[in-house]
């Protein structure tokens, strides 16, 4: 149950996407509570179903939220793969492109004046990247490599008191890849944050105060 009595500006199951509701709920709250503090960001957009539970979020609060993916799908929405969209396929270019149902949803949702699009790879992006944020939330590439770019990348930005969430953390491996894991588990043991919460399978920690 949202703690901030949740609604949404737009039906956000007819948006394409794998955030469960009630992990949506939890991440729209932890927005919610820090987005008075400066801006939030979310590393893999997919076509925006998790962007509008932060995106709502960072607006109710006049914050911007800042949405990478580079919108070319991640290892398991390729063709041939378990979460594949064939939708999503753009023949011209010969790779997926979620940019157009991104842009749609924000559309929709009416948060274009409150997400900044960040159309690149998660490395490229974090080279210069020096700005603080109040949430990091990490859905990208669930590849080991990728996962550890994203957390490597970013993690260092979340400010003191700040959250750190993580998606599709499954200790068993039986119940899913390991990747999310490994980098929950890092970010334990660096010293620099402490769980705050689990809610399924999104992890969130809180940036320790020093």
């Amino acid at each position: 149950m949202s703690k901030t009595g949740l609604t949404l500006p737009i039906d956000i199951e007819a948006v394409k996407g794998f955030m469960d509701p009630v992990e949506g709920a939890a991440l729209h709250d932890a927005a919610f509570g820090m987005a008075d503090r400066g801006p939030v960001m979310e590393i893999g957009s997919y076509c925006g179903k998790s962007t509008v539970y932060l995106g709502a979020a960072c607006k109710a609060r006049g914050a911007l939220l800042y949405a990478l993916d580079h919108h070319r799908g991640s290892e398991e929405n390729q063709p041939g793969w378990e979460h594949h969209d064939p939708g999503t396929w753009d023949a011209k270019a010969g790779a997926m492109d979620t940019l157009p149902f991104f842009r749609d949803t924000l559309r929709r949702a009416g948060l274009e004046d409150t997400v900044i699009a960040i159309v690149t790879k998660s490395r490229l992006a974090a080279r210069h990247w020096n700005i603080p944020l109040s949430m990091l939330f990490i859905d990208g590439g669930h590849a080991l490599e990728m996962a550890l770019i994203d957390y490597r990348g970013f993690s260092g930005h979340v400010m003191q008191g700040g959250i750190l969430a993580i998606h599709d953390i499954f200790p068993d491996p039986r119940d899913g890849g390991q990747a999310p894991y490994e980098i929950y588990r890092l970010a334990l043991a660096s010293g620099m944050f402490e769980e705050l919460a689990m809610v399924k399978s999104l992890g969130l920690l809180r940036r320790i105060l020093v």
